[in-house]
């Protein structure tokens, strides 16, 4: 059972979701007005259904408020198809996107793909150490310069999909198939946005990369070297 907070516009959509959830084991609540939601302390929730269409403030915003101070699963709603507002979302940090209108039966398989993901690792790996950052898998925790850098739960799997892969070439196909837990999009460049994000939280230059190579035509390859390791 999730805490699932749905902030959105549409109230007959909010009442629809409301039951739904709540028929589903879940335990939601709602905001029609973004600014009411911006002002609750998030660790009351597991999960955000968040609207991008919404006329005092839109979705993007918000989830720029809500990335400055967590890394709470989001997932985006839109009724446009338009492939910018989903890069635009996985850019600034949403872990999944689901255009209007939608089954109630689809957003409930993705949420439930979502909240696994940011749970905590299954497999326990322990502390790895790297020269300029440190990962401990099974607390999601990341160190980068002595200083912790918050991560998604689609961050997470992926940078621990890199750890076990050193040096070796991960395409595009490898990296979907391998990350079962994430809803990926179905665009070419949204395994390329999760890896530019995190690039970005480990302070990785891709135009001079010390961890994350891009290997072109081919896929990204893991080149940093444990420093743990003998």
């Amino acid at each position: 059972m999730a805490r699932i907070v749905i902030v959105d516009d549409d109230r007959k959509l909010v009442d629809l979701l409301n039951t739904y959830l709540s028929e589903n084991n879940h335990t939601p609540s709602f905001y029609t007005d973004p600014q009411d939601f911006l002002k609750q302390e998030l660790e009351r929730f597991d999960l955000v259904i968040l609207d991008i269409l919404m006329p005092a403030i839109d979705g993007f915003d918000v989830l720029r408020e809500v990335r400055k101070k967590s890394v709470i699963p989001v997932i985006m709603l839109t009724a446009r198809g338009d492939i910018y507002d989903r890069i635009v979302g996985l850019e600034l940090g949403a872990d999944d996107y689901l255009p209007k209108p939608f089954e109630p039966r689809e957003l409930l398989a993705r949420i439930e793909a979502v909240l696994r993901r940011s749970g905590p690792e299954k497999r326990i790996l322990g502390r790895l150490e790297y020269p300029s950052f440190t990962f401990t898998p099974e607390s999601m925790k990341l160190e980068v310069k002595g200083v912790e850098a918050a991560l998604t739960g689609a961050e997470h799997e992926l940078l621990l999909l890199f750890c076990n892969n050193p040096f070796r070439v991960l395409s595009r196909d490898i990296i979907m198939e391998s990350t079962k837990n994430i809803t990926w999009e179905s665009f070419d460049r949204s395994v390329d946005v999760l890896v530019s994000r995190l690039r970005k939280k480990l302070d990785d230059n891709p135009n001079d990369p010390g961890i994350i190579r891009t290997i072109w035509g081919e896929g990204y390859m893991f080149i940093a070297r444990r420093t743990d390791e003998k």
